[in-house]
């Protein structure tokens, strides 16, 4: 990993680019596939499943033998792991309910905010190198709790034309209405227009390469809205001389082994906290079965020194994390400042390994610095919020000179009228 002595604050950007593709360079190949599958539908995503995924086949939906058998073939152990990590996550998110919200803003005037469950939501679950089967838990425990009507879930299929059995396992367990066998781009263009087989939705989720991170946005364009911007995985700790050097290497090759395009960052106010963890990564890695993987990523990283917490947080906040980890002495002053990060990971036993998976929080988080602007998936991204007003006719008098005077002083004479005429009647 690349060491850097306090950078100028100048040269930061610099220091904190992602090993990411411009949306440029694949904008064009993400278009062309969309257009494809809006006019071919299923005979298009045929074709790019053979071509990308090396696999030709008949049916893209997973069937009841299907599930039957993906649900026999995941060891009981695993499946308990499984049941306990989705009672936690329900825990974390049934808890984010929220009840009606009413005024009365004037005498007469009633005003009210309820939520309402997205209809049709689609989930995207990465396969390819580690098929997640617990984002199928962080998508759908939220979806079910919310009240989704139809939940489809696409995750590309391996070289026999088959799902990990224990995404299917997860997704049946969970509740998801419609399971495909369809990955990348053409999963998402799918979602996006509907085909034969796949129907079209409100809204897609889940993480994925910059390819299908671009292709979700393309699908903006089309009114379908997507959950966040969630490319490649990232990590950043920030570290000072007490904190065990091991622990900070497990956890920066737990996210670099995600992919080539990961990256992780230390920044720490200590010099030998960063000659240790450097040598840590290095042994860490040798016993690692994703070396090849973890060993692009980390070439991706860096190890960072800063003379002081106050620089650290301000850089920390400029790069703005997907996973942010804390293990400093002062602890509260980055808790407490912390300004932009998708979650945040607190103390020695707190590796992001269990947000990953079983604690409960959603690890389906904004990257490539959206966490400035972006919150992760929550209960709330599966619902939308909507107001009602119901008004008496005390309430109609009580405002409605109000709107008059407004609406006629931006030259809207229809909308006094609608006023008026209640008006006329009332007095």
């Amino acid at each position: 990993m690349q060491i850097i002595n306090n950078p100028n604050k100048s040269d930061w950007s610099q220091v904190l680019k992602r090993p990411t593709q411009t949306v440029g360079d694949i904008e064009e190949t993400v278009i062309q596939i969309f257009e494809d599958v809006r006019k071919n539908g299923d005979a298009a995503i045929k074709t790019y499943t053979s071509k990308f995924d090396g696999i030709s086949l008949d049916s893209h939906i997973v069937t009841s033998e299907e599930i039957q058998k993906a649900m026999n073939a995941v060891p009981e152990k695993l499946q308990q792991a499984i049941k306990t990590a989705k009672h936690n996550i329900e825990a974390f998110h049934t808890a984010q309910k929220t009840d009606r919200i009413e005024v009365e803003t004037t005498q007469g005037v009633q005003c009210w905010q309820e939520k309402r469950a997205i209809q049709k939501v689609g989930l995207y679950i990465p396969g390819g190198t580690a098929p997640l089967f617990s984002t199928v838990l962080m998508l759908v425990v939220p979806a079910q709790i919310a009240g989704c009507k139809e939940i489809v879930l696409c995750s590309p299929p391996n070289k026999q034309g088959a799902l990990a059995a224990e995404i299917v396992f997860a997704a049946h367990l969970c509740g998801v209405t419609k399971i495909i066998k369809v990955g990348g781009i053409q999963a998402i263009a799918g979602l996006t227009f509907g085909t034969e087989t796949i129907p079209q939705v409100y809204k897609i989720f889940g993480p994925g390469n910059q390819f299908v991170t671009v292709a979700k946005q393309l699908a903006t364009k089309y009114g379908v809205a997507i959950d966040m911007p969630a490319g490649p995985s990232e990590l950043l700790v920030v570290a000072d001389e007490a904190a065990n050097a091991s622990y900070i290497a497990s956890d920066l090759l737990s996210q670099a082994e995600h992919g080539v395009d990961s990256q992780v960052i230390l920044v720490s106010t200590s010099k030998t906290l960063i000659d240790k963890v450097s040598e840590e990564v290095e042994k860490q890695l040798e016993v690692l079965p994703r070396k090849a993987i973890a060993e692009k990523s980390i070439g991706n990283s860096k190890l960072i020194y800063v003379e002081n917490d106050t620089l650290a947080l301000e850089l920390i906040n400029e790069y703005g994390p997907e996973h942010f980890i804390i293990c400093s002495q002062n602890e509260d002053f980055y808790v407490d400042h912390i300004e932009n990060a998708g979650s945040v990971f607190i103390g020695d036993y707190t590796p992001e390994s269990a947000g990953d998976y079983a604690s409960g929080t959603n690890h389906t988080l904004p990257t490539n610095g959206f966490s400035k602007a972006y919150s992760g998936v929550n209960l709330d991204s599966f619902s939308k919020s909507m107001t009602f007003q119901k008004i008496s006719k005390e309430g109609i008098l009580n405002i409605g000179e109000t709107i008059e005077l407004m609406a006629e002083a931006e030259g809207l004479q229809a909308h006094k009228n609608a006023v008026s005429i209640r008006l006329k009647d009332l007095k």
